[in-house]
């Protein structure tokens, strides 16, 4: 990437979540330490789904003003002064529950904010003239390699930091380096900025004639319409006429309202066959690595990635992946292997519906349209690991392997089934003759 706000955005993306990751290992620990109880020490995970599963109600008008670096920097800020909340108060009064819901419920809520408006702002400054069609599809490329780089090696580091530092330093150094992201986001600027400087530099500041008392001719400088604060509209408005955007975040919260039966399934799945623990740690290791090699590539050939192919073939091979595992194990190869060719895919999906956002969407709706991927997906997987615990307790890791990759696949299928339907159906609207068309 070329463009010096693009690198910005995609080096913010890193250390936001290279710091959730560092967090992750932290904060139950200081939970456990300061309340005694084991059951606080999910407190802060779990509020900070409530935000997220809801940022499509209490966030639409907040959406309309995140279009600028400033404006993503005040709420980069506000996260901080979330994380800081449990070292201060393990500083001072000490962390009690309502601490860690109310630090569950602030990250949570920025983090429901941030990420879709980082992208839709990346997607904005990536169609600002001079830049190349798919600039924009690489760029959240790139943004998505650096989250799967933080998946791999923040844990990791967040374990060996824990151990040098301790728990609270190591939350007072998050807090430190995602305040370092506020100050860097300062410097990217909204699109309308760029394009008014744009202008002037040309010498071309648009002028509109308005006639300001009657019979008399004045001028009157406007904002073009196309900068003009727009008002966030509606999912369903955003989605009329376009099937394959629909398919592709739906697809996105199935997968994620299924993930828990990898996540937790292959954790419980070691324990049934006496290997507690191996199976989970194969099985990520396999998908992780995977994955961040992909992301690699990914880049550099998604403006050749077809779209809605991309995207069903992943999650029909990840759902195929759900179907081998229990076969696989309790083999630790082979589950690392079933897992990595899982992932392998998932990359070019994620690549593909995020390009089709950019390319299918402007402005207040293209930021409802990220919104929603973040809220289908991500929520989605807050639902399915509240349920899925008590599901894989009533009937076995291994059975709901197989029913949720089942599901994913059969998902797919109707996918496809319902955009040739809708195809069709188009096809006879405009020229009265049915023809076969195909994904």
């Amino acid at each position: 990437m070329r463009h010096p706000h693009l690198v910005t955005l995609t080096a913010t993306t890193f250390v936001t979540w290279t710091g959730q990751r560092i967090t992750a290992v932290a904060l139950p620990l200081v939970a456990l330490d300061q309340t005694g109880d084991a059951w606080t020490t999910g407190l802060v995970g779990g509020f900070a789904g409530l935000p997220l599963l809801t940022s499509g109600w209490w966030g639409r008008r907040l959406r309309a003003h995140l279009v600028s670096g400033r404006a993503l920097a005040a709420v980069l800020a506000v996260q901080v002064l979330g994380l800081m909340l449990v070292p201060v108060a393990a500083a001072t009064v000490g962390v009690g529950a309502v601490v860690l819901c109310a630090t569950g419920l602030v990250t949570g809520a920025t983090s429901a904010l941030l990420s879709p408006a980082q992208r839709a702002l990346t997607a904005d400054l990536a169609e600002l003239p001079g830049n190349g069609p798919d600039v924009g599809a690489k760029a959240l490329a790139w943004q998505d390699l650096a989250h799967r780089v933080s998946m791999i090696f923040a844990p990791a580091l967040g374990a060996w930091l824990l151990v040098a530092w301790g728990a609270e330093p190591l939350l007072w150094w998050e807090a430190a380096a995602v305040a370092l992201a506020a100050v860097a986001m300062l410097t990217v600027p909204s699109v309308s900025a760029v394009s008014a400087a744009s202008r002037l530099e040309r010498g071309a500041s648009r002028v509109e004639p308005v006639e300001t008392e009657p019979g008399l001719d004045t001028l009157d400088r406007r904002e073009p319409a196309e900068l003009r604060e727009e008002e966030a509209p509606s999912l369903r408005s955003v989605l009329r006429g376009e099937p394959e955007l629909a398919v592709g975040l739906a697809l996105a919260g199935v997968g994620g309202v299924t993930w828990f039966a990898f996540a937790l399934g292959l954790a419980l799945l070691g324990v049934e066959l006496d290997r507690p623990g191996e199976l989970i740690a194969a099985g990520m290791a396999g998908y992780g690595a995977a994955t961040v090699g992909v992301s690699f590539v990914v880049p550099l050939v998604v403006h050749r990635v077809p779209r809605i192919p991309a995207i069903i073939t992943s999650w029909v091979v990840f759902g195929l992946a759900y179907l081998a595992l229990p076969m696989a194990a309790p083999d630790l190869l082979a589950v690392g292997v079933v897992s990595a060719v899982g992932g392998l895919a998932m990359p070019f999906g994620i690549a593909a519906l995020n390009a089709l956002i950019v390319e299918r969407t402007t402005g207040a709706g293209r930021r409802t349209a990220f919104t929603a991927e973040t809220v289908l997906h991500a929520g989605g997987a807050s639902l399915g690991l509240l349920a899925g615990g008590g599901l894989i307790g009533a009937f076995g890791a291994g059975p709901v392997l197989v029913v949720t990759g089942g599901f994913q696949v059969l998902a797919c299928v109707a996918a496809v089934l319902w955009l040739r339907a809708r195809r069709r159906s188009a096809r006879v609207r405009r020229t009265g003759h049915p023809r076969d068309l195909y994904v």
